[in-house]
């Protein structure tokens, strides 16, 4: 059993690199995946920075496992007049990844344009 020294949080930036600008309003939600399923834990919207305005997992809730974050990247495209039609090459946009440290900082950017991504374990 490890100690727990400080507790750890989750993290997102969402920057457009197509405009080189913040993504703001774009709908984020996050899953705990657990064996075959999924559990909703948060849903946000991204600020005026292209961040949100708390920790998308705070410290309270803070553990271990497998996730998945869903950008909902098609309904920003849209509104911002990049992307247009009924079916869109970049919709929603899923990133799974593990939490292997619970006193950790994890900060998981996603860089967007209507083409394509990327992302990367930031700071």
């Amino acid at each position: 059993m490890t100690t727990r020294t400080e507790p750890g949080y989750l993290t997102t930036h969402v920057l457009d690199t197509a405009r080189g600008c913040p993504a703001a309003g774009l709908p984020i939600r996050l899953y705990r995946l657990d064996g075959r399923g999924r559990t909703e834990l948060a849903s946000m919207l991204t600020n005026a920075d292209g961040r949100t305005d708390s920790p998308i997992l705070p410290e309270k809730d803070f553990v271990t496992g497998n996730y998945e974050l869903v950008f909902e990247a098609g309904e920003y495209l849209r509104a911002s007049g990049q992307a247009s039609g009924e079916v869109l090459f970049l919709d929603d946009v899923p990133i799974r990844f593990g939490i292997t440290d619970d006193s950790a900082h994890y900060h998981v950017p996603l860089l967007l344009s209507p083409f394509g991504y990327s992302t990367y374990r930031g700071s």
